[in-house]
């Protein structure tokens, strides 16, 4: 950790830089800057090949590969010197457009030259929408969606490898029906893996339609063109889906949609953590210490849930930062005004949040063991548990007041088996349904939980 990280205001900058350095590439000031350019460059590959902009010809392959290299090659110096002109012009879009400018000053095309057409009928949020729609598709493609896949193998490893393994259940916090820790496992697998299946398909929108959404620069200087449709066939290159009608700016509903399915995502881990914090608490885990590493400044002996911890807080602070940004960004006075742009660029800031808190659940889990002994020593002093099975069997075959006479026996004291076997011995069922009710016990008492775990 050098001096930078250490006078860092976020601890995304900070104390956690190296866990969210994977998303600096699509979602750090640079990258807004490298992905503004190649929206630029890329319009300007568009009205090349458009027959309707007939002083515009089709680009020459030498001049293709410069384009293409000014994006491909774009690095920290060029946003950099991209900075350097915003200083001056104090607006960061059209900084851009003159870098491509002096980067092409005198390069020729086939209709010669071609500087005229660099930000062509384009307001800045035109391409700004788009900027942050592909830095936002590309974040959670990349670095999100594979460190949640990651997240689920792992506790799906888990589900299968204590598929058979009996716990006692809590409902209100009592003791309950007996599942199985794999099975408590794989329901986090099913729910993470949806939400992560949501939040993927979140439609990536854009808009190129000008000023004030309209076309009205675009159709003044070429009334022939079908604007809206080269607008369409723009955006669709990019990837991303058209939003036909809008004002000044993209209206952002997709964001909210994106934040909303990345907070529901992050609800259900902070459920995980906070389960699994509590089989730490109840003993049925234990997390492995590491050599070196202090649980506590003056009890040596602790060995602390850390991970999950970490995690559930991160998850808390990116999901007040996503809700904030579903709530706000698809509010803008008439055709706009400026307070998306700087909400904007905390975008990055939830979704980091978010990174590390998937880093910490994932790290974690690597560190558990579980206390099969504890688990199973636990259900089986919960002979009371067994009061549903009897009672159900009873009313199967019409024994009065089954649910009351289980109630009587077990409700608010403990029982044991001797006193439960006791019971069955009295009721009028066929011998064989009284045999299969005098051998069950807590531990075999799982219904379909090992199946359900083994099949996830």
């Amino acid at each position: 950790m050098d001096s930078s990280t250490l006078l860092a205001l976020s601890p995304l900058d900070g104390r956690y830089a190296r866990k969210a350095a994977p998303l600096r590439e699509y979602l750090s000031e640079y990258a807004l800057i490298r992905y503004r350019v190649l929206i630029e460059v890329r319009w300007l590959q568009r009205l090349a090949d458009e027959p309707s902009i007939p002083e515009f010809a089709p680009l020459e392959s030498p001049v293709k590969d410069l384009l293409n290299a000014i994006v491909d090659d774009f690095s920290v110096d060029d946003a950099e010197r991209v900075k350097e002109v915003e200083s001056k012009t104090n607006h960061d879009v059209k900084a851009v457009e003159y870098l491509l400018r002096k980067k092409l000053e005198g390069v020729q095309g086939t209709g010669g030259s071609f500087v005229a057409f660099i930000h062509f009928a384009c307001t800045s949020e035109d391409i700004n929408n788009l900027a942050y729609a592909l830095m936002l598709r590309d974040a959670r493609q990349r670095v999100l969606l594979p460190s949640m896949k990651q997240l689920c193998i792992e506790l799906r490893t888990l589900a299968h490898r204590f598929a058979d393994v009996p716990m006692l259940a809590r409902t209100h916090g009592q003791p309950a029906t007996p599942t199985t820790l794999g099975k408590e496992i794989a329901n986090f697998v099913y729910r993470l893996e949806r939400q992560a299946e949501l939040y993927a398909n979140v439609t990536i929108c854009g808009k190129f339609n000008g000023a004030v959404g309209n076309f009205n620069a675009h159709a003044v200087a070429y009334p022939d063109a079908d604007w809206p449709a080269i607008s369409h066939r723009f955006l669709e290159s990019l990837g991303l889906a058209p939003t036909p009608y809008t004002t000044q700016i993209e209206p952002h509903d997709w964001i909210a949609e994106y934040c909303q399915a990345l907070s529901r995502f992050n609800t259900v881990l902070i459920d995980l953590t906070r389960d699994f914090w509590s089989y730490i608490s109840l003993g049925y885990f234990r997390s492995r210490p590491i050599a070196g590493e202090v649980g506590s400044s003056t009890m040596p002996h602790k060995v602390n849930p850390i991970d999950f911890e970490n995690a559930e807080g991160n998850l808390g602070v990116a999901n007040e930062l996503l809700g904030f940004l579903a709530s706000k960004l698809p509010i803008s006075r008439w055709q706009r005004d400026l307070t998306d742009s700087t909400v904007l660029r905390n975008c990055g800031v939830a979704l980091g949040h978010t990174l590390i808190a998937l880093d910490a659940a994932q790290r974690g889990l690597g560190k558990l063991d579980a206390d099969l002994k504890l688990i199973a020593a636990e259900l089986d002093d919960r002979w009371e548990v067994l009061a549903e099975a009897i009672q159900t069997v009873m009313r199967r075959y019409g024994q009065p007041d089954a649910y009351e006479q289980l109630k009587d026996l077990t409700r608010g004291h403990a029982i044991d088996a001797q006193a439960l076997r006791q019971f069955i011995g009295t009721l009028a069922l066929p011998s064989a349904e009284r045999a299969r009710l005098l051998a069950l016990t807590p531990s075999s008492y799982i219904g379909l939980a090992a199946k359900l775990a083994r099949e996830i």
